[in-house]
């Protein structure tokens, strides 16, 4: 019961978080949901700053405010994560194809080859939430995140060429969480990567009526948290089946010292290892509670009719701190104790370096170094006629600095040690994730038409290049290529208030045939980590759909 209060007061504040910053756990990419009227417009804004959240898109946009203004935005969110795995013609893993995962045959009955397949569907359950502070990932209930408002404020002095200004806003935010029999948790039961602005000290200032510049500091919140269980379906642990079940078989329930010596205790365990079994399950939470990062903008303005825009958005480098727990399977302590358990076995483990005895749980301390990708944004503004207006930008992001993630514990583990064997770059107290993500460019559209005085109509266009090249592809991140569509419209209260109503939808879909893809599907026995789906065929598919209030005065 106790459990239960404290799960319910983190949802409780989880909630109030989240009307405090928005739509966290659903941004699942960057840019997508920080202003209502760049978010209609394609994001194409950097010519064409959208109040005051200049501050992210072209900080030089804030000299054009003027006296003390205030926006605030309300957000919804509601998004569908698929994953599809099935068998391909002649699947097998060292002579096995009773993947749990895709066969629909009874388990353990006495078969080691499947006799009827299956299509498996993975699906994200909804949003999670890494709480600042309380250093915990709560589930919000299924179904829109409504969330809001998000403040923001600016001011010019009378008479001043200064625009101060400062906003909360969420640059990237990435949340999720499956239900536990879920065929998709090899790859994240729960996940949640975030990066709140909760500072933006900015300033703005007007050179002449036609040029603009602009700078920002963000102080940020970053957070990575991660549930997973963890399987290695390839030929070793194939083999390892095979000795488990044709080899020590015969054997089962003798103790004999002659076995332990010749077999190196392989045979003791009660439950042997399998390419299909459950390993281990990882939980791991990081953060860091204050990372800088800096926008410089440039707006050029030379007419009604035109302008340019450019910003520099820098990378941001995190050292992020937090807990871990490893909870091993029956069968793999059952394994590495029982070897260890013998003389000729414990030697065997000592020369590979493995620990000869694991208990249930291992917990401790743990640390990764993240850098924020940089990016550039420049484009136009062109008004061909009094009421019609087109933007045009491109966008440049490095995703090239994430090669890998590198995350180091305080101490050794059985998991570390066997996956040194296998991953370059890890140790025994260093898990290296390759990534090796690619630099993007792409293009975005936004065209804006005045109805009437007081009515704009919007619309929007971005075809968003992939950051993972095929060889990474996974359904821990489902967003490859993408489309962004959205339209909106904005209403002239008053003379000092605007509204602005926007709705976006950005989908993304993917297939990656078995062994292409050597962060989810390859076949060699030396991808350990981390290939939990070796030889499926692979089939995504997300879909984010976004609405926005924008509420923006003068007081």
């Amino acid at each position: 019961m106790k459990n239960n209060y404290k799960r319910q007061g983190l949802r409780l504040i989880a909630c109030a978080f989240g009307m405090m910053a928005g739509v966290a756990g659903a941004q699942l990419a960057n840019n997508i949901a920080i202003d209502v009227k760049a978010m209609s417009m394609g994001h194409a804004v950097v010519a064409d700053p959208p109040g005051i959240s200049a501050i992210h898109f072209n900080p030089a946009g804030l000299a054009k405010l003027d006296g003390r203004r205030m926006d605030l935005q309300f957000l919804g969110a509601d998004f569908s994560l698929e994953s599809e795995f099935s068998a391909p013609p002649g699947y097998n893993v060292f002579g096995f194809s009773d993947d749990p995962v895709v066969c629909n045959d009874v388990p353990d009955d006495g078969v080691d080859y499947c006799r009827s397949f299956k299509k498996a569907t993975s699906t994200v359950e909804g949003i999670s939430l890494y709480v600042p502070f309380l250093n915990d990932t709560v589930d919000l209930p299924p179904g829109p995140l409504i969330a809001g408002p998000l403040p923001a404020f600016s001011i010019r002095p009378a008479g001043s060429k200064f625009t101060f200004a400062t906003a909360t806003y969420l640059p990237l935010a990435a949340g999720f969480y499956r239900d536990e029999d879920d065929v998709g948790n090899y790859m994240g039961e729960r996940v949640a990567l975030e990066r709140i602005t909760y500072l933006s000290p900015s300033i703005g200032y007007r050179v002449n009526d036609e040029l603009f510049l602009g700078a920002s500091i963000g102080m940020s919140y970053q957070a990575i948290a991660l549930e997973q269980d963890f399987r290695a379906p390839n030929e070793l642990l194939g083999f390892a089946r095979v000795i488990d079940e044709s080899i020590c078989a015969p054997f089962e329930g003798e103790s004999n010292i002659a076995l332990d010596l010749i077999l190196f205790g392989i045979c003791r365990p009660q439950e042997g290892l399998g390419p299909f079994k459950n390993l281990a399950s990882l939980e791991v939470s990081m953060d860091q509670r204050f990372s800088p990062s800096y926008n410089l903008g440039i707006l050029w303005e030379p007419s009604e009719r035109f302008a340019w825009g450019a910003t520099w958005r820098s990378a941001a480098k995190t050292h992020m701190k937090g807990d871990y727990k490893i909870t091993y399977s029956n069968a793999a302590r059952e394994t590495i104790n029982g070897i260890g358990g013998s003389a000729t076995g414990a030697l065997a483990l000592a020369v590979l370096g493995i620990p000869s005895f694991v208990e249930e749980e291992e917990v401790g301390r743990v640390s990764m170094d993240l850098t924020m990708p940089a990016t550039f944004q420049t484009g136009i503004k062109v008004k061909p006629t009094e009421r019609l207006q087109f933007n045009v930008d491109a966008v440049w992001a490095d995703y090239k600095e994430w090669d890998a993630f590198n995350i180091v514990f305080d101490r050794s583990s059985a998991v570390l040690s066997l996956a040194r064997l296998f991953s370059p770059g890890s140790s025994p107290t260093r898990l290296s994730y390759p990534l090796n993500f690619q630099s993007t460019w792409n293009l975005a559209f936004g065209a804006a038409y005045d109805l009437t005085g007081r009515i704009q109509l919007r619309a929007g266009y971005e075809p968003r290049a992939s950051a993972i090249p095929d060889d990474r592809r996974s359904p821990m991140v489902p967003i490859n290529e993408a489309r962004y569509y959205s339209l909106g419209l904005g209403y002239k209260w008053d003379k000092d208030t605007d509204i602005d109503l926007g709705i976006g939808m950005l989908h993304s879909k993917d297939e990656i045939p078995a062994d292409t893809s050597c962060a989810a599907n390859c076949t060699g026995i030396d991808n350990v980590v981390y290939n939990p789906y070796a030889g499926l065929d692979i089939k995504t598919e997300a879909q984010i759909t976004l609405i926005g209030l924008a509420f923006r005065t003068k007081f």
